[in-house]
């Protein structure tokens, strides 16, 4: 028998006085037989660094996808600082979305604009700030990831790896957004480059006071960024708890997991 976390016992340490900006509630997908997210439950509060862990073909990615508004879930709600958006369309997703950063698995920059064009992207695009201020501030967020204007006029082509993540990571707080979500933030990264990006992280996040989702696979990565850890499983969260306590969690499937044993519940896919 699968064993489940007691979510409701862990909300002593959720801070209690602060309410969730994000909340999944029961949210259930499905497409045709295939029943991807069968009530996933989950809420992250400002201040709070949450990561969701999860093997190939878990929900992740589908999970995140009903959160931004990109799918509709076929039941359940997604509540955003205490407004239900479920079924929200145009301007009110809009509205939304723009106090969301998103910082995506390939870092996803576009080949044909400079580094300062991708990091300014919302602003010149959907705020349509004028090129010269928006080229200014994104000068100004490149150096909180630790590079310099020498970058800016620099195609993502013409700097590494890292340097690349660093740019997606810029973009993803410029406009100071409420909500992060970072999709396998050190995907590809060397473990020294990866600490680097974990440490950028951490430190933008706590600057803003912004709540964070993170979905990865790198255990090292989860240890450091998060304060909690969920893991999603056959399209539930099945366990919750301080990441303090993810080797010990009691949980099977968890265990597994972490220390990336063949042998276990999870069937390797």
């Amino acid at each position: 028998r699968r064993q489940l976390c007691p979510v409701h016992l862990l909300r002593s340490d959720r801070h209690l006085m602060t309410k969730p900006l994000l909340e999944l509630i029961g949210v259930e997908k499905s497409f045709g037989a295939n029943h991807v997210l069968r009530g996933v439950d989950i809420d992250v509060a400002p201040g709070r660094s949450l990561v969701i862990l999860g093997g190939s073909g878990s929900g992740k990615s589908v999970m995140l996808k009903n959160a931004l508004g990109l799918m509709t879930p076929d039941a359940g709600k997604i509540v955003f600082d205490g407004e239900d958006v479920t079924h929200d369309q145009g301007k009110e997703r809009e509205a939304m979305r723009a106090r969301v950063g998103m910082l995506f698995q390939s870092g996803a920059l576009f080949d044909s604009l400079t580094v300062w064009e991708n990091v300014a992207f919302r602003l010149l695009n959907a705020d349509k700030m004028k090129r010269s201020d928006a080229k200014d501030q994104a000068i100004e967020t490149l150096k909180k990831v630790r590079l310099g204007a020498s970058v800016a006029d620099l195609r993502p082509a013409e700097i590494s790896g890292g340097m690349q993540k660093r740019v997606a990571l810029a973009r993803a707080i410029i406009t100071k957004p409420d909500l992060i979500f970072f999709d396998e933030p050190t995907t590809g990264l060397d473990p020294i480059t990866a600490d680097a990006i974990n440490d950028l992280i951490i430190e933008q996040v706590k600057a803003l006071g912004a709540a964070a989702v993170s979905i990865t696979h790198d255990m090292a990565s989860a240890r450091k960024v998060a304060d909690e850890i969920a893991m999603l499983y056959e399209g539930k969260i099945i366990w919750r708890g301080p990441a303090s306590e993810i080797d010990h969690s009691g949980n099977d499937h968890v265990d597994q997991f972490v220390h990336g044993r063949a042998d276990g519940p999870i069937q390797p896919a």
